[in-house]
């Protein structure tokens, strides 16, 4: 019977690297890890950048920073020339364009209808507009700071600092020198400043040059009369504002930055309750929020 018995014969086959898989699910276990990684980066940067960042990187991939013309060639030398309407490789379609959008803008004015990107220019205006008064208060609040620690930093018109009230209203920085108790700023009912006076305004000159705004000067009087006969307070307010610009501009102040000086008299009282009270007699100088002028020979 043993003759009979047939003959089984079993191979072992040998699997090396890991099974029927090999190394495969190492590559993907690094794809995994490497995702995760630049996920997580990616998180790490979005908390770390501030709204603005947020704002101008999202503007970056907005599909309104790409050019929506359809003429000239592609590539980045495409063209001969580059115009606001994109790279051209000749300029025999440029007027086809234009007068076909010269056409629509008549047909849309017949018809009523408003420009589609009016809009867009009045948002992008608007953004312009609360951008520049962002950067106005924080140079505003970056001048004050300094002119605090100039005060302080100079103990010889330390005690001075009460004569200063700082503070931003609707037309800007506002810079206040004020008459205390038995310290008056000028000279008895004169425009002639007190040394005291001097050194303060020669440290907001020092304040004020570094920024680029106009200058706005006003002077300011209790209700008290004077005692010169024909010399009423609105000329010693103005008398007074004006020798505040010229100590200014002995500090190279630029005079093309001066926007007006004025002399108000009583009538913008400091404390309406009480016109008579020595802070109503004052010198106001107020950085403006709006662009700063050109110098007359300046090259347009």
């Amino acid at each position: 019977m043993s003759a009979n018995k047939p003959v089984v014969i079993k191979k072992v086959k040998k699997v090396i690297g890991g099974g029927h898989h090999g190394g495969a699910w190492k590559v993907a276990y690094a794809d995994f890890v490497t995702a995760m990684m630049a996920f997580f980066l990616l998180m790490w940067l979005i908390n770390t950048t501030s709204p603005e960042q947020k704002r101008g990187i999202a503007d970056y991939f907005a599909p309104a920073s790409v050019s929506r013309a359809t003429q000239g060639s592609d590539g980045m030398l495409g063209g001969t020339a580059f115009q606001d309407d994109g790279a051209r490789s000749s300029g025999s379609s440029r007027p086809v364009v234009e007068t076909q959008q010269s056409d629509a803008k008549k047909k849309n004015a017949k018809s009523g209808g408003t420009d589609p990107n009016a809009s867009s220019n009045t948002v992008s205006e608007d953004a312009l507009a609360r951008a520049k008064a962002r950067r106005d208060d924080a140079n505003f609040e970056s001048a004050e700071e300094s002119l605090r620690q100039a005060l302080q930093d100079m103990p010889e018109i330390a005690e001075l600092s009460k004569h200063v009230l700082i503070d931003q209203t609707p037309e800007g920085l506002r810079i206040q020198l004020i008459d205390q108790e038995g310290r008056a700023m000028f000279s008895g009912a004169s425009a002639e400043p007190l040394p005291r006076t001097v050194q303060l305004l020669e440290v907001v000159a020092q304040v004020i040059d570094r920024l680029p705004n106009r200058i706005s000067i006003s002077g300011h009087t209790d209700t008290s009369s004077t005692s010169r006969q024909g010399y009423s307070n609105w000329e010693l307010s103005a008398d007074r504002a004006n020798a505040a610009r010229r100590i200014l501009e002995a500090e190279r102040v630029d005079t093309d930055r001066i926007f007006q000086v004025t002399g108000k008299a009583s009538s913008e009282p400091l404390y309406p309750d009480d016109a008579n009270l020595p802070a109503n007699r004052r010198i106001s100088i107020v950085l403006l929020r709006e662009a700063p002028v050109l110098p007359g020979d300046h090259d347009l």
